[in-house]
């Protein structure tokens, strides 16, 4: 447990500090929207491709990996869509339910990752992330139109920003550099990489700064499904079907940190546009966070163990 409280313990930290920022409205009320920007479209994105060029994706077992965590989204998703009526919600708080259940936060997923097991951590979750990205995202807008939320024009302007998703693209960017040889050549590499250094901390910081700690005092059966669904059964099933496929040390700790990381807080800006619950969406967001803070080290400690 020292070990993963020791790897985890300063990325908690960093969400707590930005938490406090985010209180005293430091260094000002519009600073981290427009950071979160950049994180999301240029740091994050510089870092994936970074990590996906120039990695020997040999190391990672990617179609065992595919198994346990697509497996897992999937079976989380059907369960959701079957007790939709037994959790009698309207349409639009049953959108984000489900993205609470299966969006991951991927700023935790991968600083966790490599602060666990080094360079082979942070390359298995940036396989990971663009396994799991594309998939989540269909689901997720999938979820929308299923449910009736979102109008004709709306559905359009959905699979639009899907294609233009700047992670989605930088896998793909990635990717393609790495099998075609050409990786990040000259100094582009080192350029890339230092650019892409900055979005873990800044990531973190930027989650904290997102909490709705107001949002907890709303309490109802649809949240907590979600949370169960999220920090209970994903983890449970992947580390099912890790054991299943026999996946090595590494990929297995990679895949149980995704499926046991709280939501994303991107899902509060979906919920917003696509018409689902922001209110229930801010309060899952700020819940599984802190709640993750106890069951991540948890289910890496059964697994250790």
């Amino acid at each position: 447990m020292g070990s993963v409280a020791g790897a985890l313990g300063p990325l908690f930290l960093l969400i707590l500090l930005g938490a406090l920022l985010g209180h005293w409205r430091q260094p000002s009320a519009t600073f981290w929207p427009q950071m979160e920007r950049l994180i999301y479209f240029l740091l994050f994105p510089a870092m994936l491709v970074s990590t996906l060029a120039t990695a020997d994706v040999n190391q990672v077992p990617v179609g065992r990996l595919a198994l346990v965590l697509l497996g897992a989204i999937l079976l989380g998703s059907f369960l959701l869509w079957r007790l939709r009526h037994w959790l009698g919600l309207e349409a639009p708080a049953f959108t984000s339910v489900f993205q609470g259940a299966v969006r991951f936060n991927t700023y935790v997923g991968v600083a966790g990752a490599a602060a666990l097991h080094g360079s082979l951590g942070a390359t298995t979750a940036a396989v990971a992330v663009a396994l799991m990205v594309p998939v989540v995202n269909v689901l997720c807008v999938g979820s929308f139109i299923a449910a009736g939320t979102l109008g004709p024009s709306s559905l359009g302007k959905s699979f639009a920003a899907l294609a233009r998703n700047p992670l989605i693209l930088a896998c793909i960017a990635g990717i393609t550099l790495n099998l075609s040889g050409v990786g990040l050549p000259g100094w582009s590499g080192g350029a890339v990489e230092l650019v892409g250094r900055a979005a873990l901390p800044l990531g973190l910081v930027a989650v904290g700064v997102a909490l709705r700690p107001m949002a907890l005092l709303r309490l109802d059966r649809g949240l907590v499904a979600s949370n169960m669904i999220k920090l209970g059964l994903m983890p449970l099933m992947v580390l099912v079907l890790a054991t299943l496929l026999g996946l090595d040390t590494v990929s297995r700790d990679v895949a149980l940190l995704f499926a046991a990381l709280p939501t994303a807080t991107s899902a509060y800006i979906l919920a917003r546009q696509l018409g689902g619950d922001a209110e229930m969406m801010a309060a899952l967001i700020t819940g599984q966070t802190l709640l993750a803070m106890v069951t991540l080290p948890l289910w890496l400690r059964l697994a250790g163990g």
